[in-house]
């Protein structure tokens, strides 16, 4: 019975090792400085190191500015796939994305990957460095102890309006 036991942990043991395994030439892909506009598409090149088809459930982005593409055929042994990712040129500013990989890969069934960069707009100049910060007059109001919290929440009211 001892025998008969080990041999199915050893052979559960060799059908572990051998198995897919997801690899990627990259994890992280720096745009660096693009234009506003400009093609957002970068690939990230998937390796298949172990010696089981590696199958690419789901690629899921962290939020809807990203967009991935890629293939649902299994990839053999051996061989390499890309994911393809856009990013909303659009979108002015810094950014820094991550990208969810999920495989059949037992060791690493989730990977992550990165984009970031800066979209310029078109004269070259982030939108937030255009903006101009000018000072503010401010003035405080006394107010009695007894003042209730209702009148205190009027007042936070009309500093919201007067910042729209």
């Amino acid at each position: 019975m001892k025998k008969i036991l080990a041999g199915l942990f050893m052979i559960g043991v060799f059908a572990y090792t051998s198995a897919q395994t997801i690899s990627f030439d990259k994890t992280t892909f720096d745009y660096g400085n693009v234009k506003s506009g400009s093609d957002g598409h970068r690939f990230f090149t998937v390796k298949n190191t172990g010696d089981k088809p590696l199958i690419i459930s789901e690629v899921k982005p962290s939020c809807g500015c990203t967009t991935p593409e890629w293939s649902k055929d299994p990839i053999l042994p051996g061989k390499t796939a890309q994911i393809k990712v856009g990013y909303n040129t659009g979108i002015k500013g810094a950014f820094n994305k991550l990208i969810e990989v999920y495989s059949n890969d037992p060791q690493n069934s989730r990977s992550v990957l990165y984009i970031k960069g800066t979209v310029e707009d078109v004269a070259g100049v982030n939108q937030e460095a255009k903006l101009s910060v000018e000072p503010v007059a401010a003035t405080a109001k006394v107010m009695p102890a007894s003042a209730s919290k209702r009148a205190l929440k009027k007042a936070d009211v009309k500093k919201v309006e007067a910042a729209k």
